[in-house]
């Protein structure tokens, strides 16, 4: 068995790595759309160069573990690391809009270690404790999205290129870190037997969530895509004002999801958390195109950021619950796929919307938020353990271990 100071130093090294990872990223996030701009794109182009690079994340984050397992967790964490940090001054550095779809489909085929992240943790820690850990890799999405785009806002005035050449100082930064903090694994193992999306998608449960976390995703970015352009659009806002108004938006939920959703799902039960949290969506998508104020479109914003705060969450837990000790980490990754698979198909058609009708992309986001609302009524109000279902619902087909 492990022991847990051991296993302490190790993730203590990982987390502040990952971290650095993403707050790298974030930085990106609200000067994108201002960037693009420079080389004459619409939020066409702008959906384009998002959605290409989700598709290389979603395709190369299998690639990158399945390297892992052969080669180590350390030299493909590196590997990762080195590209981000070139790709980032690619983009920094980029010439034409050309020149920065292909740094943005580089830095999409680097940006793709989650996975690696998450087999180091399995390595080096015991069933017992994953779950914990496993958490804390969620925590690191928090802070690195909430210090990204903060940075990213603050430094947009000096130029839209600077805050893409510190990302890259940053992730070049962190490779010199990790290099001398990060070490290998001393045994590579897999969270449990091995078990292929086909034999989990035959519970009907899983099915419906996956099909329900694909919609709800799509959904989501809608506003995330066209989001900067609405405000440059309607209220000639710049790249440092949609920062923080991000930033707002990530501090209510980190704030819902870190202090209240324990209490929140033991009164009310995930399902409600999760029914309520999709009509406060709906709602509010369908009022951002009406806001002709920045005051009261902040009402509508920060609805939603409630909503997906007791939504996203009890999602992922319903998800996790519709499996058994030996089925989990195939139920979670098959349910986390199609979040990805929404980020890489669903900026295309939001840009294009936006282009035509600036309400377009939100409505079609209200509609994928009813039939994600449909979906989840069907599934079972309570889980059991071993994913029995406990009250409401279909009962799942048997999923062998």
């Amino acid at each position: 068995m492990t022991d847990p100071k051991e296993s302490k130093r190790p993730l203590a090294a990982l987390f502040g790595i990952v971290v650095l990872d993403l707050v790298s990223f974030g930085i990106v996030v609200p000067v994108l759309p201002f960037y693009v701009t420079e080389f004459g794109a619409n939020a066409t182009v702008l959906g384009l160069l998002v959605g290409c690079y989700a598709a290389m994340q979603f395709f190369f984050a299998p690639l990158w573990g399945r390297l892992s397992d052969r080669i180590g967790r350390r030299p493909v964490l590196l590997m990762t690391i080195a590209g981000t940090s070139a790709a980032l001054l690619l983009v920094g550095l980029a010439p034409s809009l050309l020149w920065l779809f292909a740094a943005r489909l580089a830095g999409g085929v680097f940006a793709a270690n989650i996975s690696v992240a998450s087999a180091y943790i399995t390595d080096v820690t015991d069933e017992s404790e994953r779950t914990r850990w496993m958490g804390l890799l969620g925590a690191c999405f928090a802070v690195g999205f909430l210090l990204g785009p903060a940075i990213g806002g603050l430094l947009a005035p000096y130029g839209y290129s600077v805050p893409m050449l510190v990302a890259a100082g940053l992730a070049a930064a962190n490779l010199c870190w990790a290099f001398v903090v990060l070490k290998e694994p001393d045994v590579h193992r897999a969270s449990g037997p091995a078990v292929d999306r086909e034999t989990v998608l035959a519970d009907p449960r899983v099915r419906r969530i996956c099909w329900a976390n694909l919609c709800f995703s799509l959904a989501v970015t809608q506003l995330e895509t066209v989001f900067a352009f609405l405000m440059m659009l309607r209220f000639d806002y710049d790249a440092r004002e949609v920062a923080f108004i991000l930033v707002l938006m990530a501090v209510v939920m980190g704030a819902i999801q870190g202090g209240g959703m324990k209490a929140l799902a033991a009164r009310f039960g995930e399902r409600n958390l999760l029914l309520w949290g999709l009509v406060l969506m709906a709602l509010a998508f369908l009022a951002v195109p009406l806001a002709h104020r920045v005051s009261i479109l902040l009402i509508p914003l920060v609805v939603s950021a409630v909503g997906r705060g007791i939504g996203q969450p009890s999602m992922m837990s319903m998800a996790s619950s519709f499996s058994t000790e030996t089925t989990r980490g195939a139920v979670l990754g098959t349910f986390s796929s199609r979040a990805s698979l929404a980020r890489a198909l669903g900026p295309a058609p939001a840009g294009l919307l936006f282009d035509q009708a600036v309400a377009a992309p939100f409505l079609l986001a209200a509609g994928l938020l009813a039939v994600t609302f449909v979906l989840c009524t069907q599934l079972p109000a309570r889980v059991g353990g071993d994913g029995e279902v406990a009250e409401g619902g279909e009962a799942a087909e048997p999923v062998p271990g």
